[in-house]
């Protein structure tokens, strides 16, 4: 019987869908995990250090421009990950007034950012998650071409990626480039500046299309060994109680049959008296309707006898754990479960105007949790 038990409480282990993992911890990756490209296009605002008497509207033609921007980028963890773009297009040599024509200038700047995906790093990594939000810095070099100016470049923003399906995905990302006071605006008048006009800045809004290219574009959640041990011993607790409640059902019925075998009278009327008020178990396994062990249902088959004989009515009552599902899921899986009980009693003979189906939802009614997970039956 222990080794049965053990067997039954193994294939359960297997079964079981809901495994409990850390929010936080992820399984590593190999280096070719995890890889992407994006493209894109992007509206840009240019204020230079030359500038003055002009509006700052960013979106004032005097200002803005187009260009075009491609990325190969990694994620080392669901959090932190890393990315090349290249920028490139026209911007506005922005240094007179409000009236004056403010040519384009032809541009290339390539750099490295480093992202910070603030949607996994506080809420913990989820596959499916459809918005993620990741602020970034990068350091790189930009080139004028059409004044044959260049200067290095910081960058910092904030990249939105929507998710449509496993592999492709939008993005809108807002972002801040300065560079060197004479890359985009030159030949402009001094001493006319803006305030904080000290470097040629740059900003940009940006939308786009990302696809992943490695095979593996996901993380596994490492379980929480803490949690499964702690229910593994909720498991083994529950096959010991059932082990000792199997060992009373086995000495009562070697007590009963001694009492047949000295043909004493008064078994009948024990037994009679017995089932009144008496309720048996069937158990259930973790998300299931279906029974966990045939054995719960040789008890049920003695209520079921009594029933028929004495013209009584059932009560079947389903129950769930309340630790597992939501509140609406275990209501129904409650009403499942005594369903499929009440099926069993009407194949033992019980007619279905004798039995009364009730669901009493997810409970934490009895220790070990895991035996709320089940359905009673009671002679009423």
């Amino acid at each position: 019987m222990l080794a049965l038990a053990f067997v039954g409480f193994a294939t359960a282990a297997t079964a079981q869908e809901n495994v409990p993992v850390k929010k936080h911890s992820v399984s590593t990756n190999s280096f070719w995990s995890n890889w992407y490209v994006s493209a894109g296009g992007a509206y840009n605002a240019t204020y230079t250090s030359q500038e003055f008497d002009v509006t700052a509207n960013p979106f004032t033609h005097k200002r803005g421009t187009f260009s075009g921007n491609l990325a190969l980028g990694k994620w080392f963890t669901p959090g932190i990950g890393l990315r090349t773009v290249a920028d490139f297009g026209s911007l506005r040599n922005v240094y007179a007034d409000n009236h004056s024509a403010h040519s384009t200038v032809g541009f290339f700047q390539v750099r490295e950012d480093v992202m910070f995906n603030l949607s996994n790093l506080i809420y913990g990594y989820k596959e499916n998650r459809i918005w993620n939000v990741s602020p970034f810095v990068g350091f790189g070099y930009i080139r004028n071409f059409s004044d044959d100016a260049a200067s290095f470049s910081l960058n910092v923003g904030i990249h939105n990626n929507f998710r449509l399906n496993k592999r492709l995905s939008l993005f809108a990302e807002l972002g801040f480039m300065a560079c060197g006071d004479d890359v985009i605006g030159v030949g402009g008048q001094s001493g006319k500046n803006f305030e904080c006009r000290a470097w040629d800045k740059v900003a940009s809004l940006k939308l786009g299309v990302t696809y992943q290219i490695s095979k593996t574009c996901t993380w596994e959640h490492t379980p929480d060994l803490a949690a499964i041990m702690a229910m593994n011993q909720e498991q083994i607790d529950a096959v010991n109680e059932q082990l000792a409640a199997e060992q009373q059902e086995t000495e009562r019925l070697r007590v009963l049959l001694a009492q047949a075998e000295a043909k004493e009278p008064e078994v009948r009327i024990v037994k009679e008296v017995e089932f009144i008020g008496t309720s048996a178990s069937v158990f259930f396994n973790t998300e299931s309707a279906r029974i966990a062990s045939r054995k719960d249902l040789v008890n049920v088959k003695e209520l079921a006898d009594y029933a028929k004989a004495n013209g009584k009515t059932i009560v079947v009552t389903g129950f769930a754990d309340s630790r597992t599902g939501a509140a609406d899921y275990n209501q129904k899986l409650s009403e499942k479960r005594a369903n499929t009980v009440a099926k069993e009693l009407v194949k033992m003979g019980v007619s279905e105007d004798k039995i009364i189906v009730k669901a009493e939802g997810g409970v934490d009614a009895i220790a070990p949790y895991s035996y709320n997970r089940r359905a009673t039956v009671k002679v009423q």
